[in-house]
């Protein structure tokens, strides 16, 4: 900096003889040269006083700013239930401040993150419930999602995504099945949670916890029809071969009858 000073007083010192030699080969007079002269020191610590002013008001604009992300890093400290920042105190105002700044980006993408990640998990937690007819997971919307919280939430999300595909299979396993009982027994569905289960959109089923339940009585309500049915026609049969021992009816009629 004393060479910078040294510099700069030279170009002045210069400048100020070259002044001197113009107004000489003028021939300005010498009164008028120190009026000039004036003028001169005049716009020169105009001109220093300006750029010093300027600097002031930066040195004021990066106290303000840090004073802000200092306000700021507290506030999001807590929003995301961490440690406090520290900063390095022996560091210039201009790193102190690049380094608050930064730090305050990085905390803010990190709370956009967790409550788009938080929103996410939301929609497909609804969806989820919709077709588990279940109640949807406890956590705090108002605030910013701990770390913590979002994994529970993941872990909840997967485990009703596991459920539906466990309830999914069986309802198509089952619905299979009471199809073709329907079928074989010329059973057409005449109630509204049997036309349900017959429909061919599978996914406009509700998978509820009820809903796979009742499904498992109607399947065993059609095997205990069938099973009924097979009981009557084994007595039945029993009952024919019987006759047709007593009538003595020929094998060959028997065989074109059976």
């Amino acid at each position: 900096s004393e060479v910078l000073a040294a510099e700069a007083a030279s170009c002045l010192n210069r400048a100020m003889a070259a002044l001197r030699d113009i107004w000489e080969e003028i021939g300005i007079p010498e009164e008028q040269r120190l009026e000039r002269t004036e003028v001169v020191k005049k716009h020169i610590k105009s001109l220093l006083d300006m750029m010093v002013a300027e600097e002031e008001s930066l040195k004021e604009r990066l106290l303000k700013s840090i004073a802000l992300c200092r306000k700021e890093l507290d506030t999001l400290c807590r929003e995301l239930q961490l440690s406090p920042f520290e900063s390095e105190e022996e560091s210039t105002i201009l790193q102190m401040e690049k380094n608050l700044r930064t730090r305050v980006e990085v905390l803010q993408k990190q709370k956009r993150d967790r409550k788009q990640e938080l929103k996410a998990l939301q929609e497909q937690d609804r969806d989820l419930c919709d077709i588990l007819c279940t109640a949807l997971f406890s956590i705090d919307t108002g605030s910013v999602p701990s770390l913590e919280d979002l994994d529970r939430y993941r872990r909840h999300v997967a485990s009703l995504n596991t459920l539906k595909e466990q309830r999914r299979e069986e309802f198509v396993s089952n619905k299979r099945q009471i199809i073709l009982l329907m079928e074989e027994l010329d059973h057409t569905p005449d109630t509204s949670f049997e036309r349900d289960v017959v429909c061919e959109d599978e996914e406009a089923f509700c998978l509820s916890k009820d809903n796979i339940v009742a499904l498992q009585n109607l399947l065993q309500q059609l095997e205990a029809r069938r099973a009924l049915n097979e009981a009557v026609c084994t007595e039945l049969r029993a009952r024919i071969v019987a006759l047709w021992e007593r009538l003595q009816i020929p094998e060959e009629e028997r065989e074109s009858s059976a």
